[in-house]
């Protein structure tokens, strides 16, 4: 982009990332923090930049970004080549593709059943800042305890598992009927199940596909006998609060959870009008038809 000035075109300075204050010529700066994670040398960064040309504050936003404020606008090419040369990014803001969230996921959680920060920097190469009709938020959770809120963004991404009972290894304990959050699993007599003359099953059609059986059961007889993702489109807050809906809920690869997450956004670009969200676009439209599209762009690019 340029601006024209004593009749010679001027370059304009990318200020994505960079919010007007309340007060004239204050800037706010917002910063990347993919999936949550800095290193401590970006942290000694960021708080020497906060000092230097802020008010020595930094402000942790509610999707895992970190903001400076009260930056003056004359500053702001200065602070932000300071923060690059520590590897500090800009955020986004405006109508494209925000900091894709995620929770710790399996490398450190016991609930984790996927891993979250991998995918979390796919998503991030594939689409941070891309231009999209309103602001779009992807968040990636660990399991359904659900900590980054994947229910409440444009595309949410839960870890999620089939779980698998072993006759083996049960000991007729019990503790899974009081662990299960949604209440689905059944002890049933079964003569011809096992020597016990017992048996345990799941209510698939309710399973939540949480890991606190798998998680903890005292004798390891429930077990993953799939792990993968479930995906969920449009959901929001903001002024018209949505709930996001189930798109699709067990994927098994990292392959077709990007096939459905590129055929969403490419859904949202076609049909999206200016600032309305993506969860109003499908009210708008209808969740089956939008559904039936993406699943069948998906079903393509996995195919190529």
């Amino acid at each position: 982009m340029s601006e024209q000035v004593n009749n010679v075109k001027q370059p304009v300075p990318d200020r994505i990332g960079m919010m007007k204050q309340t007060q004239p010529e204050l800037y706010v700066m917002r910063l990347k923090a993919l999936a949550g994670d800095l290193t401590s040398f970006q942290l000694a960064a960021i708080a020497e930049v906060a000092e230097r040309y802020g008010k020595g504050v930094v402000h942790l936003s509610t999707r895992q970004g970190v903001e400076i404020h009260h930056v003056h606008k004359d500053d702001l090419e200065d602070a932000k080549l300071a923060l690059a040369e520590a590897g500090v990014e800009m955020g986004a803001c405006g109508p494209r593709v925000r900091g894709i969230l995620a929770c710790p996921g399996a490398e450190t959680c016991k609930w984790g059943v996927i891993d979250t920060k991998q995918l979390a920097r796919e998503l991030d190469e594939r689409y941070f800042k891309r231009e999209t009709p309103s602001k779009f938020k992807i968040s990636v959770t660990g399991c359904a305890h659900n900590c980054t809120k994947a229910n409440e963004n444009d595309i949410g991404i839960r870890g999620a598992i089939e779980p698998r009972w072993d006759a083996e290894a049960c000991t007729d304990c019990g503790h899974c009927l009081s662990f299960c959050p949604v209440n689905v699993i059944e002890r049933r007599i079964d003569e011809q199940a096992a020597e016990a003359g017992f048996r345990y099953e799941v209510d698939e059609e309710r399973c939540i596909n949480c890991s606190v059986c798998t998680s903890m059961c005292p004798t390891g007889s429930w077990v993953a006998g799939r792990s993968g993702y479930t995906v969920l489109i449009g959901g929001t807050m903001g002024k018209i609060p949505r709930f996001a809906s189930v798109l699709k809920r067990f994927a098994e690869t990292d392959a077709e959870v990007l096939a459905l997450v590129d055929s969403a956004i490419a859904c949202y670009c076609e049909h999206g009008r200016k600032k309305e969200r993506f969860g109003h676009m499908i009210d708008r439209i209808g969740l089956d038809e939008v559904k039936e599209e993406i699943l069948e762009g998906a079903l393509q690019r996995v195919e190529k």
